[in-house]
């Protein structure tokens, strides 16, 4: 019988991200998993990693990740696009006994599924985009697909500032996503994949601007299921009723900015005396 030294159901659930996008990844865990603790580590010192190299986004990703190991979790869910497609084979390498989620693949699953047509569009950062890691992902399980990525970087800033639901926010909509859905419906996209932690924010224009029969992808809510599932198959799922978790605010830099956003993202008061600050080593000067 296992000890309850030797209990890792106990432990927390880390949550990274390279700012704050990923806290939309976080409210979907606590919905989906109410009586488990967390750690969310936000790089908000170094964030956006989108127009970051390859190499950098793996080696900040890298430091992150070390870390939330260091506190003690039971499970990695990486809430961030960039990181996923940069960062998550080496940190399967590096860490072999953690189990690993990233948001790219139970995203494009999602999507595979849900398009009637096989009419896929994408909608995230340049750093994603330029990968080709959705492209990839959804050809790998449906590969009659046709897939249309696009950079919509300016929404990251709209969404921080609180304009998700705005005349600004529909006009940049507009622009990013009028040339895929306003032309002749044989050939739009049926299946919109938010391929960036901000982007469920937008949802309401989205609908706002071009209807309800675009299936819309929050990889937010399909990580969820996902990291249910594995921790059920894992038999590390905390017992317990909803209600007795914990969550750990850490942050590298501006923990202030940090807790003003996460309220927003939460839907709940977050104060700026709880989000910690963590210094990260520096990232290698052959970079």
């Amino acid at each position: 019988m296992r000890s309850a030294s030797d209990d890792r159901s106990t432990l927390p659930i880390g949550v990274f991200d390279s700012g704050v996008g990923g806290l939309t990844v976080l409210a979907a865990l606590r919905r989906r998993l109410p009586q488990e603790a967390m750690i969310y580590l936000g790089d908000t010192a170094r964030v956006p990693y989108g127009p970051k190299s390859p190499e950098t986004v793996a080696s900040y990703t890298g430091e992150a990740v070390a870390h939330l190991v260091a506190l003690g979790i039971k499970l990695l869910v990486v809430a961030c696009n960039t990181a996923t497609v940069h960062a998550l084979a080496a940190l399967e390498r590096d860490h072999p006994d953690l189990p690993i989620l990233g948001v790219v693949e139970p995203g494009a699953m999602a999507a595979a599924a849900g398009s009637k047509s096989g009419r896929i569009a994408v909608i995230a950062t340049e750093g994603t985009v330029r990968s080709g890691a959705y492209e990839a992902a959804i050809g790998r399980i449906r590969p009659a697909a046709t897939v249309e990525a696009r950079a919509c970087g300016l929404l990251v800033a709209l969404a921080e500032e609180g304009w998700a639901e705005d005349a600004i926010a529909e006009g940049v909509l507009r622009r990013y996503l009028g040339p895929l859905f306003e032309r002749d419906p044989h050939r739009a996209p049926d299946c919109l994949v938010l391929g960036c932690t901000h982007f469920p924010l937008f949802t309401p224009a989205i609908r706002t601007l071009f209807g309800p029969w675009v299936t819309l992808i929050d990889s937010s809510a399909t990580v969820a299921d996902a990291a249910a599932d594995l921790l059920a198959a894992r038999g590390l799922l905390r017992a317990g009723a909803a209600g007795v978790r914990t969550i750990r605010y850490l942050a590298t830099d501006a923990p202030d900015r940090f807790a003003r956003i996460a309220s927003r993202f939460l839907g709940e008061w977050i104060a700026p005396t709880i989000v910690e600050r963590v210094l990260l080593p520096a990232p290698s000067a052959t970079l």
